[in-house]
């Protein structure tokens, strides 16, 4: 059998209609039919019962199906690696990413280097107290960061997380024995200042200055780091919204996370500089394209009572780094 032959059985053999087979493949639904009439005469017997209505595999399909599918995937395999080198699909993607959001990206990251074999991924960590500084410098092909991402000379890539918030507070804090808090809690409140270098609209997505009912949400002191948002969370100089998932990585003392009920989601997604990029970082981004977003820690979506701080995104994540 012909390679384009061994496609159209496999996916007939998938689809089981025509008329979807011709349509997938591109092709006519003669050249279909003439494809498996052809197989059939070679074998000596029917690959397909068909019907007015319905289209099913002989146990002679069944069969061929079940010892050509491994092989044809090997096959495509091999042509995919071979045009990749052909291509120059080579390479290691360095990604800037915040704190412990590398692990969370485990399942993107197989998946990429399962299917280009000759590439791999190197994670680079900002903070959110200057979030531009690697990607404008060229240190980082793509960095993945929380929507929106503002700023002129990038362009937006998919998003590959989403999960919900937590608010860090103090042991001390009248929040502290809470199930759940607002944003509308954050009144009166204080939150870190990120500093000049960090874009305005960015980090309001996750420290607002006003709640929703417009009361005003005081900045405070400042912070670089992560671990310096947490030092001001336990002495109670601040509050600060964080994202979900840090509830899993660090056991700060004296901090506890509360889930925040109408926050919403943050998105993470991978931006990118507006020049083309290499092969193997367009490769990168077309597998996160196709494996879609997933869902992480939604904070508020679990009835345990808070506990200490396990909110930790790494070394660098920050308030609104979470």
């Amino acid at each position: 059998m012909e390679l384009r032959d061994i496609e159209i059985f496999l996916t007939l053999a998938e689809e089981l209609h025509f008329g979807r087979t011709a349509e997938r493949l591109h092709l006519s639904q003669a050249r279909v039919s003439q494809s498996i009439s052809r197989q059939e005469r070679r074998l000596d017997g029917a690959l397909f019962d068909r019907s007015t209505r319905t289209v099913t595999l002989t146990p002679l399909g069944q069969r061929l199906r079940d010892d050509l599918h491994p092989g044809y995937g090997l096959i495509r395999k091999a042509l995919t690696h071979a045009a990749e080198t052909a291509r120059g699909c080579s390479g290691t993607v360095r990604l800037g990413t915040m704190g412990a959001l590398p692990s969370e990206l485990a399942w993107l990251v197989e998946e990429f280097c399962a299917r280009h074999p000759q590439c791999s991924v190197e994670f680079v960590e900002y903070h959110f107290s200057d979030p531009l500084a690697l990607i404008r410098a060229g240190e980082v092909a793509a960095q993945l960061m929380w929507l929106p991402v503002p700023e002129p000379g990038l362009r937006l890539g998919p998003a590959v997380l989403t999960e919900g918030r937590v608010l860090a507070v103090a042991t001390s804090s009248d929040l502290a024995s809470r199930a759940r808090v607002s944003l509308e809690d954050l009144a009166g409140r204080t939150v870190p200042d990120p500093g000049t270098r960090t874009p305005g609209e960015w980090f309001r997505a996750m420290c607002p200055e006003r709640t929703p009912g417009g009361r005003l949400v005081h900045r405070g002191p400042q912070a670089r780091t992560f671990h310096e948002v947490l030092a001001l969370v336990a002495t109670g100089r601040v509050v600060c919204p964080l994202n979900a998932h840090v509830r899993r990585y660090y056991n700060y003392p004296g901090v506890v996370l509360v889930p925040i009920d109408d926050a919403p989601l943050t998105e993470w997604a991978l931006v990118l500089p507006e020049s083309a990029p290499a092969p193997h970082v367009r490769a990168f981004i077309e597998t996160a394209r196709e494996l879609g977003a997933r869902e992480i820690d939604r904070g508020g979506a679990r009835e345990e009572r808070p506990g200490r701080a396990t909110a930790g995104h790494g070394p660098h994540s920050s308030a609104p780094d979470n």
